[in-house]
């Protein structure tokens, strides 16, 4: 039964793919439809990496948009001075690629300190480290421009972003999948269901942590350069914003924390349900995404592809482990 599934969801995907390949063809879609879809695949793009440390390891990250912003802020910073004139800057492709590398190095580092953490302690400590580096964005005017924000140069070829970023989300998707399938990944996933027993087989739980930390923060640092590149602006308002995490975490929640397609199915339905929202419930469509988080959290834990993919979880099974494991108070003062 789960082979037929399987087969099932790859030719869907299979399906969606050409069908995403040929939309910029048709002459009914419109650069602006192009544009709203490049962002979509940039929210599935952050999901699936938010999934990889959230959803493989069970470390659930609430700061995870950080990385976007430093990868857009480098790109910006490295491209913005090409305004000036045409011998000066950086030129897309390497500004990019640092903005990246940055993202990668930075959450390399921080991971090896906030990965000793455990359950809500490291949610909490990467909320604020995301908060922290929005804050030195802003005061660090002479860099990035402060609150006034920086300008790139425009390059608007709509249909070029989209396949850009359509064959990244698709090789991230299959290198989550390969991923999945590997040692590596079956160590993570031994971490994510008994971190303590993973050690005591022999795995080395901090090498494995940090080194899926730092790849998520790589690739999520090139969605966010791709991002202001395309946007030709940034300030720390909107490459630094909560709901950019807050959406990865319900699209892979609403789709299935853990598996390979979660976050892709999850994202997509968030985001189109988000636009009907907006269009019907201007004032009140935060309200009724709160509310679908509650439904999600409450009924299903596991998410739409959860239900068939057994190999999902849920956030609240993750912070239930993690309790578990802390010994009471009382254990703590009866020790000598």
């Amino acid at each position: 039964m789960r082979h037929r599934l399987g087969q099932a969801g790859r030719a869907v995907l299979g399906a969606g793919l050409i069908v995403l390949a040929i939309l910029p063809l048709l002459p009914a879609v419109s650069n602006a439809t192009l544009f709203t879809l490049t962002l979509m695949l940039t929210s599935v793009g952050v999901a699936v990496n938010w999934n990889l440390t959230g959803g493989f390891t069970g470390y659930v990250d609430f700061g995870h948009a950080v990385w976007f912003g430093i990868g857009a802020y480098t790109t910006a910073i490295l491209m913005s001075l090409q305004s000036n004139g045409p011998q000066i800057g950086w030129a897309p492709i390497p500004a990019i690629g640092l903005g990246a590398l940055v993202a990668g190095v930075l959450a390399a580092a921080i991971g090896r300190i906030t990965m000793r953490l455990k359950g809500p302690y490291f949610s909490i400590a990467m909320l604020g480290t995301f908060v922290a580096m929005r804050e030195i964005v802003r005061v660090s005017g002479g860099l990035t421009g402060g609150g006034v924000g920086l300008t790139l140069p425009p390059y608007l070829n709509r249909p070029l972003f989209y396949y850009i970023q359509l064959v990244l989300v698709a090789a991230l998707v299959t290198f989550t999948w390969w991923l999945r399938r590997t040692r590596f990944g079956s160590a993570l996933v031994a971490i994510r269901e008994d971190e303590i027993g993973a050690e005591m087989r022999g795995i080395n739980t901090t090498r494995f942590k940090v080194t899926v930390f730092s790849l998520a923060g790589l690739s999520t640092g090139l969605f966010g350069g791709l991002w202001a590149y395309q946007n030709t602006f940034v300030d720390p308002d909107i490459a630094f914003v909560e709901v950019r995490t807050i959406d990865a975490v319900m699209g892979t929640m609403l789709g299935g924390l853990g598996t390979v397609a979660g976050p892709v199915v999850g994202t997509v339905a968030l985001y189109w349900l988000r636009e009907v929202l907006w269009a019907n419930l201007l004032e009140y469509h935060l309200i009724v995404q709160g509310g679908l988080l509650i439904v999600i959290v409450l009924f299903i834990p596991r998410g739409l592809v959860g239900l068939v993919d057994r190999r999902g979880t849920s956030v609240a099974t993750l912070w239930e482990r993690w309790l578990r494991r802390r010994p009471a108070p009382e254990e703590k003062r009866d020790k000598p």
